[in-house]
């Protein structure tokens, strides 16, 4: 299995539809000590007079997209390819390749305890959200945009719409973002969600990221079912896979956040599969750790189901967000608690009138052992009854993992 190393600079992208008041985000974190790569800007550079990128645009789109002076045009450009689905992805061919390599060049070149922001537009078009350690969305109503477009850049209403259409719309761009910055008050008002953000997650998830410290909640906080839990592990589970490349291991929600309708602690399980757990040590783990997910200290193990069955050794990684607490589980494939994990998942996902007592288990120790140590450990009588009723249901169904 090879594992690519990488630095643990933070990376954050900031995306947000035309006219949203991405740039004014920019310029305040890069007030706040950022470093902020422009993608526009980059866009510009890498298609400059003399560049091979610019040669390659005049190749696909003839010299009609050239200025007088040979410049490109980017309003003639722009009249032909936003019109034209094919025309913009032969573009995006040219441009995106090139914009990435050179956002890579100056990304490389920030101090190591940098904060990064990639200002991208197309960030969520062209799949660029699990490169990132979070993804910031800007979000403003469209007739808003609509106004400042033709206020700020005197773009008349039908251009307006066309160029907003070309885009991802709000939805897709939220089920990629980690933090959605509303703009639809005052500057002001912006200014001051952009400084919490800055303040209360980006300094100390960049400060947990350079020195590969975990996040780990000790008190126990029931919430009740949140529907985006499975978007939000989607959103971790892609950047794993990223992070891991060119490894193409399994990755799964389990635990209780995986259970819909099941109340839990604001922590999303995700269980890693590893062929032995030596693969679990060494490059993978400093892989995991530079893009967000530290290894926790000391040795875990998972209690034996039935009791005295031998220990079920682990390794146990956790969040440096401190916004998206995250326990990732990395257990051998076909090992005992890699098996349990799935099956207790599934069958409580099945039987209601099981999910619906462990739900009342759930409160009545939240009530009363509030760390999470005495939480797990009091629990354990009614999984090992559970186990036994979970084999029972794999038996008869013919569940496999």
């Amino acid at each position: 299995m090879v594992i690519r190393l990488t630095g643990a600079v933070l990376k954050v992208g900031l995306t947000g539809g035309i006219g949203s008041g991405k740039s004014a985000v920019a310029s305040r974190l890069a007030e706040h000590g950022a470093v902020v790569i422009d993608a526009d800007k980059v866009a510009r550079e890498v298609v400059a007079p003399g560049t091979e990128g610019l040669a390659e645009i005049v190749a696909a789109f003839s010299g009609r997209v050239l200025d007088a002076d040979g410049a490109l045009d980017r309003a003639a450009l722009g009249a032909v390819v936003f019109a034209d689905e094919t025309a913009r992805r032969r573009l995006e061919a040219i441009t995106h390749p090139r914009v990435r390599a050179r956002t890579a060049e100056l990304a490389a070149a920030a101090s190591p305890d940098a904060i990064v922001v990639n200002d991208v537009p197309l960030l969520v078009e062209v799949g660029l959200a699990p490169t990132y350690h979070l993804v910031v969305v800007v979000q403003t109503a469209v007739t808003t945009r609509l106004t400042r477009l033709a206020r700020d850049r005197g773009m008349d209403r039908a251009e307006a719409e066309r160029r907003i259409a070309a885009q991802a719309d709000d939805a897709r761009r939220r089920a990629a973002a980690d933090v959605v910055l509303t703009n639809d008050g005052s500057l002001a008002e912006l200014h001051a969600a952009v400084d919490a953000l800055w303040r209360e997650r980006l300094v100390p998830f960049e400060a947990n990221v350079r020195g590969r410290r975990p996040v780990h909640p000790h008190r126990v906080e029931l919430t009740e079912a949140d529907p985006t839990w499975p978007q939000q592990y989607a959103r971790l589970a892609a950047r794993i896979r990223h992070a891991l490349a060119p490894a193409d291991l399994r990755i799964d929600h389990i635990g209780s956040t995986a259970v819909p309708g099941l109340a839990a602690k604001d922590v999303i399980d995700i269980q890693l599969t590893v062929p032995t757990l030596a693969d679990a040590d060494g490059p993978l783990a400093e892989r995991l750790a530079a893009a967000g997910f530290p290894r926790l200290p000391g040795d875990w193990w998972d209690n034996p189901r039935p009791p005295g069955s031998g220990r079920w050794e682990k390794r146990l990684h956790g969040s440096a967000d401190p916004g998206r607490p995250v326990h990732l589980h990395v257990r051998a494939v076909d090992s005992p608690g890699w098996r349990y994990a799935l099956l207790m998942r599934d069958h409580l996902r099945a039987d209601p009138d099981q999910r619906a007592a462990y739900l009342l288990l759930k409160r009545e120790l939240a009530a009363s052992a509030p760390d999470s140590v005495t939480y797990t450990t009091a629990k354990d009588p009614w999984f090992d009854e559970e186990h036994l009723r979970a084999e029972e249901w794999a038996a008869q169904t013919g569940w496999r993992p």
